[in-house]
């Protein structure tokens, strides 16, 4: 049997569309036997539950997870246990003890390629308090939305996919910007948004690009410009980078958020309210 959790820093990450590493538990007599770290290889949502068949998982556990996707997984034959927090390996305990409870499709971070829940200064998960006011704060709401760049180049859009965006407003599910645009809008209103990098996914920082002699990393021969990796900082932890840089002799990683930097454009419709 095989179990995958959605894995961040120890624990189980909070929104399945948006993971970047799964921990994966290999199980024999209702005991953990093997566990391993894999990265999602940038999918997202609906396409990660093809990405859990192939390596022949039986079942996920998670935090926040939505309809398509829960759907995604029954159609490849995977258990669902959403709803869980804490510690991966606790998780995956209380599950063998038949003591994790499934609480379904509960949050739905939409955002492809991971643009929903990496605020500047990380996730906050669904149940911290709000950062701002207003009428729909509090409550699960739905939206369209169109993201797009200042040259107008559009990155995102639940029109395109046919599904609208459905997340509690202020729990800090969105990006602040997105989020605080949604707070007062009236059910039917179309709102269009400018957000500075500090209201989306931070400034770009020039620390956080750095360069390893490829002797010291076994493997590095073989990663390529423009591939998207996860090293160990030091306390074991997997951190997702990409390669910007390669000669013979050294490789340069950037582990900034790929959208970091960058000003972003919203135009938002509000489909639905509610409690």
């Amino acid at each position: 049997m095989k179990i995958a959790v959605t894995y961040e820093n120890g624990e189980v990450f909070q929104h399945f569309g948006h993971t970047e590493t799964f921990k994966v538990y290999g199980v024999k007599d209702g005991k953990i036997v093997s566990s391993e770290l894999i990265g999602s290889d940038g999918s997202g949502h609906e396409a990660l539950a093809g990405l859990l068949k192939e390596r022949a998982i039986d079942v996920l556990i998670c935090g926040g997870i939505g309809n398509g996707a829960q759907a995604a997984l029954e159609e490849n034959g995977i258990e669902l246990c959403a709803g869980a927090k804490g510690s991966a390996d606790e998780a995956v305990e209380a599950y063998l003890r038949g003591e994790l409870q499934n609480t379904g499709a509960n949050c739905d971070h939409h955002h492809e390629e991971g643009h929903s829940c990496h605020s500047e200064g990380g996730c906050r998960g669904c149940h911290s308090e709000p950062e701002f006011t207003g009428k729909n704060v509090g409550k699960t709401v739905r939206t369209h939305y169109r993201g797009t760049f200042n040259d107008g180049s559009q990155f995102d859009s639940s029109y395109d996919r046919g599904e609208p965006l459905e997340f509690v407003c202020g729990a800090g599910q969105m990006i602040r910007g997105f989020d605080a645009a949604v707070a007062d809008m009236e059910v039917g209103e179309i709102k269009e948004v400018h957000l500075s990098p500090a209201e989306a996914y931070g400034e770009h920082d020039p620390n956080a690009v750095f360069s390893v002699e490829i002797a010291r990393m076994p493997g590095a021969e073989r990663v390529s410009v423009g591939q998207r990796v996860f090293l160990r900082n030091a306390y074991g932890q997997p951190v997702p980078v990409k390669v910007v840089a390669k000669d013979d002799t050294t490789i340069t990683f950037d582990a900034n958020h790929e959208m970091a930097g960058k000003e972003l454009n919203f135009t938002i419709e509000l489909i639905e309210v509610s409690k």
